[in-house]
């Protein structure tokens, strides 16, 4: 009986258990709804597209200069070492014989002492007097000696005539004697042999006198030597120069060949300029009005062309204009075509620069080339690294295309064929933008302007 109570209340006690967790959920459910039923529900949220923030221009094909910009040392165009052409002590200088002075033309630099010049030159004088006095000797003796000719010879023969009747009265009339014959032949061998002799020594006179006479001349040329080594003793400027390196002093000995000073030529100046071969070949001007033949297989005559030329320290205030002259080598290793720009000293020292443009200058030389012909000018960051270029159409949606780079100069790049006139560029950097994404225009740059593109701070190959 026990045991069945105990029952009895153990499952009493699980019905009040069950009940009360049923009880619990109902309420708790309840009252679930009821905070829900008293909640708002939320705005539904309008899905937008995001628009991309760009600056645009709109594409106009023009004709734009091309201007190959390339760097170079000014130097002199003539620079010429001085070495004396005799030996000899230095007497003098020139009281301004220093680095950097100016020297005016015909100006003495330095005297080597001309002592033995002077004595060269009075023996070289002597000896041409004596060869001249033993020219007119020998002229003078030829005339009298071809008189004395003359005589011997009409004397020879009137003794032989006298020989031939003598002879003739011996042997058909027996008139006179052996001996008188023989005397009369003597006399007549006599004459004829001293006509002879002087015949010969006549004949001897003209080889004599051009002997003479080529002495004569020798005797000249060491006189004209010897006056050009004691005209040599003073060494005068060849231009008005400017000295660019001294080494000499008075009193110093100096040898024929010894270079002792450097002068430069500064009323011409040239920069030689390193070119990459291929801006060469498409942008240099090559002059074909002329229509000379082409005799030597190089480069043909450069159109003289204004070059603008900016010292490398001071880009901004220091500005000069020279001339477009040669060609003057192609570096195969370097793959370089090396032009020379002159300069004249009034170009190089006028107009209000504070400082005028001298031998060994780093400059920047921009010369004008060909000219590209209906291109698209736009800022180098419009056109990507694979030469794309993003356009706006007319819904305001980004559209790529590929252009053609004809070239790239300073801050701008030339577009040939891939944009067309009127198209809307877009100029602000982008990094893989999305195709026809949304675009919003910002501070639109508009149409470009015509005229010479602003000078580029740096070349960039074509």
């Amino acid at each position: 009986m026990e045991i069945q109570s105990k029952d009895k209340k153990s499952k009493k006690h699980v019905i009040l258990r069950v009940v009360i967790c049923t009880l619990i959920i109902a309420f708790g459910w309840a009252g679930m709804n009821g905070l829900a039923s008293l909640k708002q529900p939320p705005a539904e949220a309008k899905k937008k597209e995001r628009a991309i923030s760009v600056q645009t221009t709109t594409a106009m094909p023009q004709d734009y200069p091309v201007t190959i910009t390339g760097y170079g040392q000014v130097r002199a165009l003539t620079e010429v070492t001085i070495s004396p052409e005799v030996s000899g002590r230095v007497v003098a200088t020139h009281p301004t014989l220093k680095t950097g002075r100016i020297i005016s033309k015909g100006d003495i630099l330095f005297r080597i002492d001309p002592a033995d010049y002077i004595a060269g030159l009075q023996e070289a004088k002597a000896g041409v007097a004596q060869w001249q006095n033993t020219v007119a000797r020998l002229k003078k003796q030829l005339a009298i000696d071809t008189r004395r000719l003359k005589t011997l010879e009409r004397s020879a023969q009137l003794a032989k005539t006298e020989f031939e009747r003598v002879h003739r009265l011996f042997e058909s009339d027996r008139v006179g004697t052996r001996s008188g014959v023989d005397q009369a032949e003597r006399a007549y061998n006599s004459a004829t042999d001293q006509a002879d002799g002087m015949a010969q020594a006549v004949s001897l006179y003209p080889l004599q006198i051009r002997e003479a006479q080529s002495s004569l001349q020798s005797a000249q040329a060491r006189l004209s030597m010897a006056e050009a080594n004691l005209a040599r003793c003073e060494v005068r400027s060849p231009f008005d120069a400017r000295i660019k390196s001294v080494s000499l002093e008075t009193g110093q000995y100096v040898t024929p060949g010894q270079q002792v000073l450097t002068l430069a030529d500064d009323t011409l100046l040239e920069i030689q300029v390193p070119l990459d071969s291929r801006d060469a070949r498409k942008w240099l001007q090559f002059d074909k009005t002329l229509n000379e033949p082409q005799t030597t297989a190089w480069f043909g005559r450069l159109k003289p062309v204004a070059c603008t030329i900016r010292w490398t320290e001071d880009k901004a205030g220091s500005v000069w204009t020279g001339t477009l002259n040669r060609v003057v080598e192609f570096n195969q290793q370097t793959r370089t075509l090396t032009v020379a720009v002159r300069i004249t000293a009034d170009a190089a020292t006028g107009g209000d620069q504070t400082l005028p443009l001298v031998e060994g200058m780093f400059c920047a030389v921009e010369i004008p080339g060909r000219t590209l012909t209906q291109v698209v000018r736009l800022p180098r960051q419009a056109v990507t690294f694979e030469n794309k270029v993003y356009l706006a159409d007319a819904d305001k949606r980004l559209k790529t295309v590929m252009v053609d780079v004809v070239r790239s100069q300073g801050e701008y790049v030339y577009v040939g064929w891939g944009i067309k006139s009127g198209d809307t560029v877009i100029v602000t950097r982008l990094i893989d933008p999305l195709e026809n994404s949304l675009l919003k225009f910002v501070d639109a740059i508009g149409k470009q302007p015509a005229g010479k593109p602003p000078v580029a701070k740096k070349e960039s190959a074509s």
